[in-house]
């Protein structure tokens, strides 16, 4: 029998939620690559007064990828518990406190991941995108009727993703940040690697804007899946066309090397024209596979099994495309 797949997805929140609940549907050799620039909400106010990573986006992963076993399902339910009342903790998912506190224990993230991972029995593993925490600057609009072009710079995730404003552009601070050497490893020996969905410019496209993270995207010989958000978010990608979205990336990864997207995954209702997108795949060399992946119940979330057949049809073409044994 041959192997799993090795999958790497990338990107935080309910997008890299999104894509682990699929790829474990057809994988149990999995890694999570986690952005670590949130700074709002718990994740933000823990960051900073105690100055490690934003747990938030970690958690979500780790609930996402905990095992099948009714007391594994249970710890996850037990890390996404939010606390109530109205004083200093009210609002804190219990999971943020729980890694914050093996965070501040130990001095290695990947470690103290792993620790919780073992408690809940997870299909694969969850790795921050850096040791340290990191923050985004953005150049965003600034509707200026006398200079359409001009723009403004916006600090924080959370402020960028709240912005009136289109964004533009997006730079990761401190410069010269380091990635996690777990991550690049990963994603260098990864089969298959998933960019997306999510928010596009805080969760996306940072994993290309770490040196060591976007030269392993850049040189990696794993077939690179991009997965096209649902719905446009406010802000962020207002107007923005599926092909602006795969623009934006690819001029984002120009930054160490560029990036070789092999297939690009979209929802049938999210494409307005499908010719376009069509040719734009092309010109990139890029296939394309678009179905029906929305839940029933909500046009703004990915069923976990559409997604995963996506996700297997661009596997199977890897396998095609290498003369391999397709993984189903």
């Amino acid at each position: 029998m041959s192997r799993p797949p090795r999958a790497v997805a990338l990107g935080g929140g309910h997008g890299l939620h999104a894509s682990l609940s699929a790829l474990r549907l057809i994988t149990t050799d999995l890694t999570a690559v986690v952005t670590v620039a949130d700074d709002g909400g718990s994740s933000g106010r823990i960051r900073r007064e105690l100055n490690v990573l934003p747990p938030g986006d970690l958690r979500m992963a780790l609930a996402a990828l905990a095992g099948n076993e009714p007391h594994q399902q249970e710890w996850a339910d037990v890390l996404q518990h939010r606390l109530g009342g109205t004083g200093v903790l009210a609002g804190h998912p219990l999971g943020n406190l729980l890694l914050t506190g093996l965070l501040e224990r130990g001095t290695d993230p990947v470690e103290s991941l792993a620790w919780l991972g073992e408690l809940l029995g997870s299909v694969g593993r969850v790795l921050p995108m850096s040791p340290v925490p990191l923050d985004l600057v953005a150049d965003a609009d600034r509707f200026d009727p006398d200079d359409p072009n001009r723009t403004r710079q916006i600090r924080g995730q959370s402020s960028i993703a709240a912005t009136p404003g289109r964004v533009r552009a997006v730079r990761l601070l401190p410069p010269g940040a380091p990635a996690c050497a777990t991550a690049v490893d990963a994603v260098r020996e990864a089969d298959v690697v998933v960019l997306g969905p999510g928010s596009w410019f805080t969760s996306v496209i940072p994993h290309l804007l770490l040196r060591e993270l976007g030269r392993a995207l850049a040189a990696t010989r794993a077939r690179i899946v991009v997965t096209l958000n649902l719905v446009p978010q406010a802000g962020e990608t207002d107007d923005y066309s599926p092909q602006d979205l795969l623009r934006v990336l690819l001029a984002h990864a120009e930054t160490f090397g560029g990036l070789q997207v092999d297939t690009v995954v979209a929802d049938v209702d999210a494409v307005p024209d499908l010719k376009e997108l069509t040719a734009y795949a092309r010109t990139i060399g890029a296939s394309l596979v678009v179905s029906k992946l929305a839940a029933d119940d909500s046009a703004e979330r990915h069923d976990p099994k559409r997604l995963s057949e996506a996700f297997a049809q661009a596997l199977a073409e890897r396998a095609v495309t290498e003369g391999e044994h397709a993984w189903r």
